[in-house]
């Protein structure tokens, strides 16, 4: 049975992708010492959700009008991913390593231990650490079917209980002071490839997926306290995030540090913006513009979510070339232009793809017909 395409889920990559290039963008801005605090809450705190919600997406993607009862055919299944994924996180690490060891004339890369390590935890570029957790969620996808086989709504509360207690003890409590070198390197590394951080959110997108004409009906039927969670869980990570300022001392840096996805805060503000986004984008009717706009991001979302730091390198190696510093309205700009240019970029590779297939297919794992 073909699976019909579900609007929000597009719409909603378009969003997370921008989320990221807006977090992106305000660690460029932090290099300005007299940083304007609110809006580093508009570009790092507000953002908050979008690497998470990209897990939720994937994982109602891989079960939607999936059939829990049939057997799972995991070769299948993988050989499928490790092409739509591990091709082009190896393509593109390989393009980050290459640019930055010619850029830096930096060569500790080249040996053998030192290229397995940095492929393991994704460090060729700080995006790619996403494509290694969600290379392990693949991995364990035999475990991931059985446990949304079994779960139920009291189920997903006391797995939203774990998520918290664990991402709380990793976040803030966890150090590696072991006598063992290689566990300590586990454990410094381990929000670059532990599925455990995500674990809710992902469990939670293929709960709907399954049953997704309940989860509709859901989202109808409680769309005010939706809206609510969202209004809710947006001022509380705002509140954390200005406390720690105004109340704790913490500096800008140390502030977003903490008030993170993975606090408590965080990880409700995750949930509500997830449902809230899903919902007004399946119940609500948005301008033709603004459909458009949103298809275009989501349909280039995974290219530009792999490419933008080329686009931030050279646009802050401009800025600093001018010897312009990062104010509040350059670093508007500065967004607006890495996202314009990633775009352009992503479509002109989709049309030379229509031409060259292995382009794409290296890049983004698709190979056009």
């Amino acid at each position: 049975m073909a699976k019909k395409r579900i609007v929000a889920l597009e719409y909603m990559r378009g969003i997370a992708m921008l989320g990221v290039i807006g977090i992106h963008t305000g660690s460029q801005y932090l290099s300005n010492t007299f940083n304007n605090i609110h809006l580093i809450a508009l570009l790092e705190i507000v953002t908050r959700f979008s690497v998470p919600i990209f897990f939720f997406i994937s994982a109602f993607g891989l079960f939607y009008k999936r059939d829990l009862k049939q057997p799972f055919a995991y070769k299948d299944f993988l050989l499928r991913r490790m092409h739509s994924v591990l091709l082009p996180y190896l393509t593109w690490s390989f393009l980050y390593l290459l640019h930055y060891t010619l850029t830096y004339k930096e060569y500790s890369f080249c040996s053998i231990p030192s290229l397995i390590n940095c492929l393991f935890f994704g460090l060729a570029s700080y995006q790619l650490y996403f494509m290694v957790i969600l290379l392990w969620f693949y991995l364990l996808m035999p475990l991931w079917i059985k446990m949304v086989k079994h779960m139920t709504k009291l189920r997903l509360i006391f797995l939203l209980i774990f998520q918290i207690a664990f991402d709380y003890y990793s976040s803030y409590i966890l150090t590696g002071n072991f006598s063992s070198f290689f566990i300590n390197h586990l454990i410094d590394y381990r929000l670059n490839y532990w599925v455990f951080h995500y674990l809710f959110i992902f469990i939670l997108g293929a709960y709907c997926s399954i049953h997704y004409e309940n989860f509709l009906n859901l989202l109808k039927r409680y769309s005010r306290k939706i809206t609510f969670l969202f209004f809710l869980s947006l001022f509380g990570i705002l509140g954390y995030y200005y406390s720690l300022l105004y109340l704790s001392g913490y500096s800008t840096e140390s502030a977003i540090n903490t008030a993170h996805q993975l606090s408590p805060a965080g990880i409700f503000y995750t949930i509500g913006t997830t449902l809230f986004l899903f919902y007004i984008f399946t119940f609500k009717t948005l301008p033709k513009k603004i459909r458009i706009l949103c298809s275009l991001l989501g349909k280039h979302s995974y290219f530009v979510y792999l490419f933008h730091p080329f686009a931030i390198y050279y646009f802050a190696l401009f800025l600093a070339s001018q010897g312009k510093l990062m104010t509040g309205p350059i670093t508007i700009l500065f967004f607006f232009a890495v996202t314009f240019f990633s775009i352009l970029v992503a479509i002109c590779i989709d049309k030379i793809g229509k031409i060259y297939p292995i382009l794409t297919l290296l890049l983004t794992g698709t190979k056009k017909k």
